[in-house]
């Protein structure tokens, strides 16, 4: 269910994205391509929050739960590295 949710939204946001490369070929105002911009960040950034949630509640926990140390030590790095990443940007 949480799969199609995210496709959902994503094709929702394909669809964004498709009409802001039309009013850049259509020349539209810079302004108002940018407002559209930000808005499908906005969207993607909203994506892959819902993304991590489910990650958060779904692999970490199971790996956390888990008997693995080293399972446990990766999903942690895996996180770290997400939110290293998102800073960089």
């Amino acid at each position: 269910m949480e799969t199609e949710i995210t496709l959902r939204r994503l094709k929702t946001i394909e669809g964004h994205l498709r009409g802001v490369i039309r009013m850049v070929e259509e020349d539209a105002y810079c302004i108002d391509v940018i407002r559209q911009i930000q808005a499908v960040d906005a969207a993607l950034s909203k994506v892959s929050a819902q993304i991590l949630e489910n990650h958060l509640n779904s692999c970490v926990i199971d790996a956390i739960n888990g008997n693995d140390p080293k399972e446990r030590k990766k999903v942690l790095k895996e996180i770290t590295e997400v939110f290293e990443m998102s800073s960089k940007v």
